[in-house]
């Protein structure tokens, strides 16, 4: 008997999750498959095809998804236990990685806090930066605040991952774009992106340092049954040692998943693995929801986030180890 049934909906039980592990004592990083039983198979081997990274793989993965599934679940060979390896982001190195500010709830509050109010502009298009591709860390990353911030902060985002090339995709061909899902933890250093915005730039150093993600790819189809028309409605929430502060949805994006894909697209060519964070949802971060000199993310602290069905993504933070 299978481990895993189909619905109507096609939503398996057993959904499809792609990843990028680095095995103890080992420096090469390894793309692997889930399999049924919560063991990982390396993805060239589950696919009998040389692929190294998920990335190059996204596509065959996409359009054998059922027939992989099968393998991985009547699978015999050499698996990965989560206890012999840590995870990298699903796509450690991504060819781009865009980070917009979708939510308005979180736009709105913020700019409050700056003296500013949300212009028309913010919703005619929705806004994005090109934020540090090479700094990206996995689930369980440590992570220290930018040399001279009191104020570092998470930011609960969800990430969304291309796994078909396209350029001026149109809004109703989008979401065949998308290979899936991870969770983004868009972490700030709130005093410097102050800093930076006043000075009339991005928030350059304030978001410079390091941006969590994963643990996981979780492919679209896994979810479909979560998505109608443009809407994907995944609820998600943040702890901070273990005391929950907040829940959202995904629902609340003003700007929805295809119309992040499209904008995006427009005279632009899009990759497989290239990683979109929605930014943070309504009161998924500690500037929102009120923290002052004495709340913000001190060492010690481990933040978790969770988005429905994609998993929770931790974040420990630690002391500086190299002086400013």
């Amino acid at each position: 008997m299978r481990p895993y049934v189909l619905t109507p909906l096609r939503y398996c039980v057993y959904p499809m999750r792609l990843a990028t592990i680095l095995p103890r004592a080992s420096l090469e990083p390894v793309a692997v498959a889930s399999a049924p039983d919560s063991t990982w198979i390396e993805l060239a081997a589950l696919t009998g095809r040389p692929f190294r990274r998920v990335e190059e793989g996204l596509g065959y993965v996409l359009a054998h998804r059922e027939h992989l599934k099968e393998r991985a679940a009547a699978w015999k060979g050499p698996r990965y236990r989560t206890s012999e390896f840590a995870f990298l982001p699903p796509i450690p190195r991504p060819a781009a990685f865009r980070d917009f500010d979708a939510f308005e709830q979180h736009v709105k509050t913020c700019r409050a806090k700056l003296g500013q109010e949300l212009s028309q502009a913010w919703y005619s298009s929705p806004a994005f930066c090109f934020a540090n591709r090479l700094a990206l860390v996995g689930h369980g990353a440590e992570v220290c605040a930018p040399c001279g911030s009191q104020e570092l902060d998470f930011g609960l985002a969800l990430g969304i991952i291309i796994g078909k090339r396209g350029r001026d995709i149109p809004r109703e061909k989008a979401w065949d774009h998308v290979a899936g899902f991870t969770i983004v933890n868009d972490l700030s250093a709130r005093d410097l992106e102050r800093n930076s915005l006043s000075a009339g730039m991005g928030p350059a150093k304030g978001k410079d340092f390091a941006t969590a993600a994963g643990p996981w790819l979780t492919l679209r189809h896994s979810v479909e049954d979560r998505i109608h028309g443009e809407r994907l409605s995944l609820g998600m929430s943040v702890r901070l040692n273990q005391q929950e502060l907040s829940r959202g949805d995904t629902a609340s994006l003003y700007h929805s998943v295809p119309c992040l894909v499209s904008h995006a697209s427009q005279d632009a060519e899009l990759f497989p693995g290239d990683l979109f964070s929605t930014g943070a949802v309504g009161n998924g971060s500690l500037w929102e929801l009120g923290a002052n000199g004495q709340g913000w993310l001190k060492p010690g602290d481990v933040v978790e986030l969770e988005i429905e069905r994609l998993g929770k993504l931790s974040t420990l933070i630690v002391e500086r180890t190299v002086k400013c």
